[in-house]
């Protein structure tokens, strides 16, 4: 795996060394039902900018794909290569988003992050960290609502509305898109998340359940009992269990031989 080398990869890997202490506001997505609240955050959304990251011009995100062979609900990449895609619903202190990338790219691995509209309403100059870092960048609705249920002007809305902040913030409106507070996206959400130009909707065959709390070391075990080969790992921003977690993770999948790549790297 190739490290981090550029000076502003250092100043950045030096900012996130000290922003664990925070906490966030993110929910799980498996169930659809909210977590319980993490610990309340200590440091300011202006602490947690990386230095030299600004909300102006980030890096253009590339456009989606459709990958040929594949179901429209991705939950998994091929089987027969070496890789993992740890994918990370996008809500939360943005200091422990910062400190999760710095510490995902020390180790040279990569992560595909789905954003929450809102999320990057209020802090934009993430979407510029996550695509500098050389990161997959995607859409998990504007307000991390339980899609599914809603009626289809507001679900097309939802994807619509967060379709639109990627793009005025990138220049495109992401790589993937993953349904809010549920697995998989109903038929009419994939079929609405199709015709706002996402081929693929991003599910995932491993759930961390990390937005449960369970403690560090359970996030680690749990992912290592279930992933494999092409395995699609939800993860989440915004819980200190899971930036703990992050080091044991990446060291382990890499004694096993799998590396940690892009979602598009996983299906390239």
């Amino acid at each position: 795996m190739v490290g981090v080398t550029t000076t502003n990869r250092r100043e950045v890997l030096r900012a996130g060394a000290g922003l664990v202490a925070g906490g966030a506001l993110a929910a799980g997505c498996g169930s659809g039902q909210a977590a319980p609240p993490p610990a309340p955050a200590s440091a300011s959304a202006s602490a947690a900018r990386a230095p030299g990251h600004s909300a102006a011009t980030p890096r253009a995100a590339p456009a989606p794909r459709a990958y040929p062979g594949q179901p429209v609900q991705i939950t998994h990449g091929p089987r027969t290569r070496p890789q993992v895609a740890l994918t990370f619903h996008g809500q939360g202190d943005p200091a422990l988003a910062h400190s999760l990338l710095s510490e995902a790219e020390k180790r040279g691995a990569r992560l595909t992050v789905l954003a929450v509209g809102t999320w990057l309403d209020e802090h934009p100059d993430v979407a510029r960290r996550i695509l500098d870092g050389g990161h997959d960048l995607g859409n998990h609705t504007e307000r991390h609502i339980a899609v599914n249920t809603l009626a289809e002007a507001d679900a097309r809305k939802e994807i619509t509305d967060c379709a639109g902040r990627l793009r005025r913030l990138t220049g495109s409106i992401g790589t993937w898109f993953r349904p809010s507070r549920a697995p998989t996206a109903s038929p009419l959400v994939a079929r609405l998340a199709q015709a706002a130009g996402y081929p693929h909707v991003l599910s995932y065959d491993v759930d961390s359940l990390d937005y449960t709390a369970p403690g560090a070391a359970a996030v680690t075990r749990k992912v290592l009992a279930d992933v494999r080969n092409g395995s699609v790992v939800s993860l989440h921003f915004g819980y200190r269990d899971t930036v703990a977690a992050l080091p044991d993770l990446l060291h382990e999948l890499d004694r096993r031989g799998l590396r940690a790549v892009t979602t598009t790297e996983l299906l390239s």
